[in-house]
């Protein structure tokens, strides 16, 4: 059996993902989230998952739920989200654990260009920086990590992506479904020896614009 701790199990990525996981009797997922009242309890598989509340900024709460795991899946979010990181990077530490999957956000290395990066860097302003200060965190570390940095998400129901490898290599598009993001994180669960220490951009093919065509 492989274990996957997933923390923030309540977002919309991670509950795509958790259905995806689900497909392979050999996975159990542990579901680590401050309020188990945003899952569809009807829906959770009591004998595959586990529900664990807590918040990623305490410590004690990330090691307990991450102890006895293969793999993190880190979907977290929040203004106090390099906190977060520290304690998941201390946590994991403690348990031995190296595998860890991060989802970050387009535009925190300023890797976006032209008229869409002005844009993104416009609209989502202190953001960029928070989320770039955790990331920077993770990649200090000495885990194998993956930093995905998916562009402006759609709920549409496709999947479909292109990579752009490298914090400093120009990043594509301008939007991406969560369940490309989903399925992403799935296929790096499936093949944990891919990607590591790498920092991953995701688009949907020839979406390039001067913002999100929804905008």
């Amino acid at each position: 059996m492989k274990k996957i701790a997933i923390l923030g199990a309540a977002g919309q990525i991670a509950v795509l993902a958790e259905k995806m996981l689900l497909n392979d009797q050999d996975n159990e997922l542990i579901l680590f989230l401050r309020h188990p009242n945003k899952l569809d309890q009807s829906k959770i598989d009591n004998e595959r998952e586990k529900i664990v509340v807590g918040d990623a900024s305490n410590y004690d709460q990330v090691k307990n739920a991450v102890a006895g795991a293969d793999i993190v899946y880190a979907n977290l979010a929040g203004s106090n989200i390099e906190r977060q990181a520290k304690t998941v990077v201390k946590a994991m530490d403690a348990e031995k654990i190296k595998r860890l999957i991060w989802i970050s956000s387009l535009g925190i290395y300023n890797e976006v260009p032209g008229k869409f990066g002005k844009w993104n860097k416009d609209v989502l302003g202190s953001y960029l920086t928070t989320y770039r200060a955790a990331a920077d965190v993770i990649t200090a570390s000495d885990l194998d990590y993956t930093i995905i940095r998916p562009a402006w998400l759609t709920n549409k129901d496709e999947i479909d992506y292109e990579e752009t490898l490298g914090a400093n290599t120009a990043f594509k598009g301008t939007e991406v479904s969560r369940k490309s993001v989903a399925k992403h994180v799935v296929d790096l669960i499936e093949h944990p020896e891919k990607e590591i220490k790498a920092n991953v951009g995701l688009n949907k093919p020839n979406t390039d614009g001067d913002k999100p065509a929804w905008y």
